[in-house]
């Protein structure tokens, strides 16, 4: 970067001499050229901000005396302001000029005058800078008056906005657009650590809207946690819970962040260990705040390691949970546990439930009723989201399928053919549901690891039904998971560890 900044001052009179000449002239010629003229400024600008951000302010304004002009100017051009990631760029140089503890009046003046062009690029937001501008000026006040206390009214205005949101609900008269929000959240990226903006920060991330996505900027939420953990905000529990539940990558990285310390820390290591759990706010929530959409009993039945459970009661384990999942998930009166996806993220996320179904129905003799129970769990698994009927349409694919699958077991000689016709792949019958073939095809490969005689026709199988891409990174996926359950599970099956670990090398050096 340092090389990059050797041509920064010859540079500066280019760009003063351009950035002077669309200023002063709005003809088509000069909107022309600054369009054209985009892509190098931004260049520019990003060169120019990783000469600034190695200097503290009174090197900057002694290296480049001009560079006030030039931001400034800048400022000003709705087109650079547009454009890509010049206005991210522009305020992270201006968040360079500002001193955190101003030591003489000199600097303090230059802290005023970098928050009013702070202010200017949020007025977009909310105000017309020209006219208070002209407002204040009529009632004599300078801009090194006016500027700090604008600045503040502005965020604080913003504030107000946001959290009339989040009370007004649907009442849309009043709502901010949820575009709007997130171009606000974008904005604030380079502004996260400036005492100023604190207050924006947090009613960004306790805002609350009807989206059915996340409306705020990604590149906010990992800035407001890197900050975070690098004490250099300080915020509410409460917004930093809204940002970790919002933001599951800031969660990961704050676990990360946590067991880093512990990891690298050596000396008084119990010790230690204690001030970190103390200092993190990751075990001070309570337990339901992180699943606050999800059955509490549900919760708790489904972060019991498998593991910790015999083997001879996983059937009857396996049931529990898809009563209860069959009861949040088709019974009205729980509306607020949230809709199915709530239950189905984490029955899929925690354990490796729904392959121990499978397991459990291709393997152990179970009593009448219960197989209903596991086809149910495995039906929700592939298709959370599915009606009533759809899913007891594919309980009964899944149910013939099994039965096949099941005589099959006994047969003396079993080939590949036999199997995919158990299937039901390459019939003439109506296709099934995308969801409800995938199913079916990790009830197949379940039955080739554990059945006698699937090991001999596994690679003659596996390449009749992965006939595209994406069915054979599905397949790889699957061996890839159940490898790595069965470790956990500690489970005890050495000839089909051993076909697994072959098959996913082969897929793999295929793939």
């Amino acid at each position: 970067m340092a090389q990059d900044s050797v041509g920064l001052p010859s540079d500066f009179q280019f760009w003063m001499h351009k950035l002077s000449v669309w200023d002063q002239a709005s003809t088509l010629e000069t909107q022309q050229d600054t369009c054209l003229h985009l892509p190098q400024f931004q260049e520019f600008l990003r060169q120019l901000y990783e000469a600034l951000k190695e200097m503290d302010s009174s090197a900057i304004i002694e290296r480049f005396p001009t560079v006030g002009q030039l931001l400034a100017k800048t400022c000003w051009n709705p087109f650079i302001l547009a454009y890509d990631e010049s206005q991210k760029i522009l305020i992270w140089c201006l968040c360079c000029l500002i001193k955190k503890d101003p030591q003489n009046s000199g600097e303090s003046k230059l802290n005023s005058w970098t928050r009013g062009l702070l202010s200017h690029i949020l007025s977009t937001f909310r105000f017309n800078i020209k006219e208070v501008d002209l407002f204040t000026q009529v009632l004599g006040y300078a801009p090194t008056d006016y500027y700090p206390g604008l600045l503040k009214n502005m965020v604080l205005s913003l504030v107000s906005e946001l959290r009339e949101n989040h009370l007004n609900g649907f009442n849309t008269q009043r709502r901010m657009a949820p575009e709007r929000v997130r171009s606000l959240s974008r904005v604030c990226v380079p502004l996260v650590t400036l005492p100023d903006f604190e207050p924006l920060v947090e009613a960004l991330l306790t805002y609350h809207g009807h989206e059915p996505q996340e409306v705020l900027w990604p590149e906010f939420c990992d800035a407001v946690n890197e900050a975070f953990l690098l004490k250099k905000i300080s915020l509410p529990a409460s917004a930093i819970l809204c940002l970790w539940l919002r933001h599951l990558p800031s969660l990961e990285n704050t676990m990360l962040h946590l067991f880093e310390k512990l990891i690298s820390s050596e000396r008084n290591f119990l010790r230690r260990i204690e001030c970190f759990m103390k200092d993190s706010l990751l075990l001070k929530f309570a337990f339901k705040t992180y699943f606050p959409y999800a059955s509490p009993s549900l919760v708790m039945v489904l972060l019991q390691h498998p593991k910790d459970i015999p083997r001879g009661l996983w059937h009857q384990a396996l049931k529990h949970i898809s009563e209860m999942l069959k009861e949040v998930v088709e019974d009205q009166t729980h509306g607020s546990y949230g809709g199915p996806f709530e239950s189905w993220f984490l029955f899929v996320h925690f354990g490796g439930w729904a392959d121990m179904a499978a397991e459990q129905l291709l393997t152990s003799e179970a009593e009448a009723e219960a197989p209903e129970a596991l086809l149910w769990l495995l039906a929700f698994s592939c298709g959370p989201g599915a009606g009533h009927q759809q899913r007891a349409q594919t309980m009964v694919e899944v149910k013939a399928v099994l039965r096949c699958l099941t005589k099959l077991l006994r047969s003396p000689a079993l080939s590949a053919r036999d199997l995919q016709a158990a299937a039901g792949e390459g019939g003439q019958g109506a296709p099934r549901p995308p969801a409800c073939q995938q199913l079916i095809r990790r009830l197949v490969l379940s039955f080739l690891l554990w059945a006698p005689g699937g090991h001999a026709i596994a690679r003659e199988v596996i390449t009749l039904m992965a006939q595209t891409d994406a069915i054979m990174h599905e397949i790889i996926g699957f061996l890839d998971q159940t490898l790595y359950r069965w470790d956990h599970l500690c489970v005890e099956a050495p000839r089909s560890r051993k076909l697994a670990r072959e098959l996913l090398a082969e897929l793999r050096g295929q793939a």
